[in-house]
């Protein structure tokens, strides 16, 4: 009897307890697959058919001057981010000189033929000071269908004081390029030389709003596509403020489009209060052309220092 006993003690299984089949099995799956979470490509599509079902329903807002940050967000900062990171590389400095609330205004130089310059900045200041600029941008933006209406939805709009004005006084970030079509389409033999900042109605925006200017200087718009011509006539004909030609446009066609991979850095300069002025002051000729040319200065040797930190221009 004892010997049958023991025979039947070696045949007999160990069944183990509830917490200890749990523990094991949570062992087995974080050794695995099954318990990590959502891939990039799953997260990706995830977030791709939340948008669309958002725009579907009509879940998202827009402002009064077209704004649309799910759009913005989901659409044209992720595209432009691709340049920003991996093509340009852009490195950013002086970002504490960015008020983090309340209205200001940020002044900056303008060139590389075509204005990816715009781009940069604005992704500069959404992934670093987490605000959304609103820029101040010609007509010539607003005349082409496509372009304006992403324009409108990236929260842009026309260079005009009163939309400048209503923007600064509902305490949003205002981005303005005084130099205009002449900075962004100047020759590459006067590349990071300031052109004129025309009448200074920036200032006289800023004074009667009562909010603070701060300069920013963009290094390495200039290389991306030297304009070493310009064919005016085709210009002309083509309503354009020119036609630029470049080492590989109009040369190589479409594939001459593709800008040149040069290293970029934005810097943020220490913001001009204009405390010392009043809103009337707004409305003084050599008022407005004093800090004009103050706020030009300013810039000026902001590209200076920010083009001999950066070395050179493509590594």
């Amino acid at each position: 009897m004892m010997h049958a006993r023991h025979e039947d003690d070696e045949g007999a299984q160990v069944i183990r307890l509830a917490s200890a089949r749990h523990d094991g099995g949570e062992a087995k799956e974080s050794g695995g697959d099954a318990g990590a979470g959502p891939g990039p490509l799953e997260r990706g599509i995830a977030s791709g058919l939340a948008f669309l079902r958002r725009r579907i329903s009509g879940e998202y807002e827009v402002d009064e001057f077209g704004y649309d940050p799910d759009f913005n967000e989901n659409i044209l900062l992720p595209a432009a981010r691709a340049l920003y990171e991996h093509w340009f590389r852009v490195e950013v400095e002086g970002v504490e000189n960015v008020p983090a609330e309340g209205g200001a205004l940020i002044v900056a130089n303008h060139s590389g033929t075509l204005p990816l310059d715009a781009l940069m900045l604005s992704v500069a200041l959404h992934d670093n000071a987490r605000r959304c600029v609103r820029l101040l941008g010609a007509d010539l933006v607003y005349q082409v269908p496509v372009l304006a209406h992403l324009a409108r939805k990236a929260g842009h709009t026309l260079a005009c004081q009163a939309d400048a004005a209503r923007l600064l006084g509902k305490g949003e970030l205002v981005g303005v390029f005084p130099e205009g079509f002449k900075g962004v389409g100047k020759p590459f033999a006067d590349r990071y030389k300031l052109q004129r900042f025309g009448r200074g109605g920036f200032v006289g925006t800023a004074l009667r709003a009562g909010v603070p200017i701060v300069p920013a200087a963009i290094v390495g718009a200039e290389e991306i596509y030297p304009k070493i011509g310009d064919l005016r006539p085709l210009a002309r004909l083509l309503g354009l403020p020119y036609f630029p030609v470049t080492p590989t446009f109009p040369l190589l066609g479409p594939a001459g489009l593709v800008p040149l991979p040069s290293k970029w850095m934005i810097r943020f300069g220490e913001p001009m209060t204009l405390e010392e002025y009043a809103a009337e002051d707004a409305d003084d000729p050599m008022t407005l052309f004093n800090l004009t040319d103050h706020v030009r200065e300013n810039v000026q040797q902001m590209l200076y220092d920010t083009l001999l930190r950066r070395g050179p221009a493509f590594f």
